[in-house]
């Protein structure tokens, strides 16, 4: 299976490239083909190969979504019994990280919906509907705002860590919101280190409510 992997990673098997038979692989890789098989199916379920049926059926090179790959991430996440203080922490090194690009980058529909998200959280808090993942939606939608495939794809892949450090800390109220409109201002207004100063103010609430310190 590394062969295999790595000939699709250097382009020396390229996207939409049809494998070798099963005979011709076997032989090629010195395996049986119920290794073959079982290979070809833990590349399937790494995204890197496409098994199709029929008489035009076999095996093709595809290129994994970042949506795929976030995926893969976000479940070792899941399993690695990470604290709501690790996540924290991690998510205060890449949220602060972007802010600069998200400021420079992030243009008039970022802002609408940034601002868009608010208002829903504001009226959930009213009518008793709210719930973390709001706050959660608000942060991706930062990340996004870098226009960055990349940050959105390892800001996706945490989602589900990032929310359970959110019910952990069960501290997001109107001062959040309040928080998340501040932001927006400061990048609107193209102010870096003000930007930086109410993101890190703001993650600073959930590091305290989680028992993060450095």
């Amino acid at each position: 299976m590394r062969l295999l992997r790595d000939q699709i990673r250097s382009g020396e098997l390229s996207v939409g490239a049809r494998l070798p038979s099963e005979r011709d692989l076997c032989a090629q890789l010195n395996v049986s083909r119920l290794s073959l098989r079982e290979a070809l199916r833990v590349l399937e379920s790494n995204g890197l190969v496409e098994i199709r049926m029929g008489s035009r059926g076999g095996a093709f090179v595809t290129a994994p979504s970042t949506q795929h790959a976030g995926e893969g991430i976000t479940d070792l996440l899941t399993t690695a019994g990470l604290s709501a203080a690790d996540v924290t922490q991690a998510r205060s090194i890449l949220e602060l990280g972007i802010v600069p690009v998200v400021v420079a980058c992030a243009d008039e529909t970022d802002l609408r919906e940034l601002q868009t998200l608010c208002d829903d959280a504001e009226a959930a808090r009213t009518d008793g509907t709210y719930t973390p993942a709001m706050s959660l939606d608000f942060h991706l939608r930062v990340a996004a705002a870098t226009h960055n495939p990349a940050i959105v794809m390892v800001m996706d892949s945490f989602r589900d860590a990032i929310l359970m450090s959110m019910q952990e800390a069960q501290h997001e109220g109107t001062q959040g919101v309040a928080e998340h409109r501040e932001f927006i201002e400061a990048v609107q207004a193209k102010d870096i280190d003000r930007a930086h100063r109410v993101m890190a103010d703001h993650l600073r609430r959930t590091a305290d409510a989680v028992g993060y310190s450095c």
